[in-house]
């Protein structure tokens, strides 16, 4: 490792089949929290009267946040989806490919949902930053 651990040359890809043909690049993100993605509890623990540990894998899906500039150029995919959500009363199919050259490492994110999303800027003395969640059935590492 080179001891690098810069966000800035993150390359996430996003595709939704269901509207476009091509993969979508994500840029122009928000500086303080460009992308986040939760902790996934992966075990129950119950304990029992006798004191013994009993446990068990339980499946969990994985929510991820995504924050962007209030200028980003993403930002119409997001209302696209979520105006197509919302007029059609479905849930589009997402996919993901979050590419850190710094670590030398890939994630694949598989079948995922658009859960919440901003649906206009804030003002301020700025206009802020804008967040969407997506919530995805599995996520993948991998090296590049």
């Amino acid at each position: 490792m080179s001891g690098i651990i810069t966000s800035a040359d993150g390359i996430f890809v996003l595709t939704v089949t269901a509207l476009w043909n091509a993969p979508l690049v994500l840029e122009n993100w928000a500086t303080d929290r460009a992308w986040e993605t939760e902790a996934v509890e992966m075990a129950e623990f119950r304990m029992s009267i006798d004191g013994k540990l009993n446990k068990g894998f339980v499946p969990r899906p994985v929510t991820q946040s995504l924050n962007f500039s209030a200028g980003s150029s993403s930002l119409p995919y997001f209302e696209a989806l979520i105006t197509g959500q919302r007029k059609g009363r479905q849930i589009y199919t997402l996919g993901t490919e979050l590419t850190l050259p710094s670590l030398g490492r890939k994630y694949t994110f598989i079948n995922g949902g658009l859960g919440t999303g901003s649906v206009a800027p804030n003002g301020g003395g700025v206009l802020e930053d804008r967040a969407f969640s997506i919530t995805w059935e599995d996520v993948f590492p991998a090296g590049i």
